[in-house]
């Protein structure tokens, strides 16, 4: 079921890309835009196949090395949009270097890492996620508060899904639904807040 979850969300997150894209009032947003919806295919249709699979141990191992990495650049790519189309040059600059510093080093770690511990990197996931939390307040100026509201609670959703995957709790139903399915689920449903974020800023 965790790889279908995300799956399924492979052809909406390439629906949403296009939306956002043919939406964008200039390059740059376009460009802003086409990053972020090419993380999100990554990061969906990564896991999908990852998940859905049997692939040896070679096979393994790279596609687990590929989807852990997509979760920092799934980070980056989402900051990418927002910091373009909220924030003024000079603040851009210093949040996406910020942001796109942190995702490489993110999965530098995780690629020549992979049996780190899970409370490590689950850690690092969290940290990258809410390193620009002090840009909020210049989010809020651009976007209104509606925007910020969608923002905090993706980034509270993806955190609770982090948590889920560290902990392996709840496990509701190991054999149908376990606590990895949980975590996917908290996935979708934070890309989605994230999502209606960037297209409320967007329009």
């Amino acid at each position: 079921m965790r790889g279908w979850l995300h799956a399924g969300m492979f052809p909406l997150a390439l629906l949403g890309g296009i939306v956002l894209i043919t939406l964008s009032r200039s390059a740059s947003v376009a460009v802003a835009c086409s990053v972020y919806a090419v993380s999100a295919l990554l990061l969906f249709g990564t896991s999908g196949v990852y998940h859905r699979g049997d692939w040896g141990l070679r096979g393994e191992a790279v596609l687990r090395r590929l989807d852990h990495a997509n979760i920092f650049l799934i980070t980056a790519g989402t900051y990418t949009p927002l910091a373009v189309l909220l924030l003024p040059a000079r603040q851009q600059t210093v949040l996406l270097s910020l942001v796109w510093t942190g995702a490489a080093a993110g999965i530098a770690f995780r690629v020549w890492w992979i049996k780190a511990p899970r409370w490590l990197y689950t850690l690092c996931y969290i940290a990258l996620g809410w390193a620009a939390v002090f840009y909020l307040p210049d989010f809020a100026r651009t976007g209104g508060t509606t925007t910020v509201a969608l923002i905090l609670a993706g980034g509270l959703l993806y955190t609770a899904g982090a948590l889920v995957y560290g902990l392996k709790r709840p496990n509701p139903s190991p054999r149908c639904f376990g606590f990895h399915e949980v975590f996917h689920a908290l996935t979708i449903a934070a890309f989605t807040t994230h999502y209606t974020a960037i297209l409320l800023a967007a329009t």
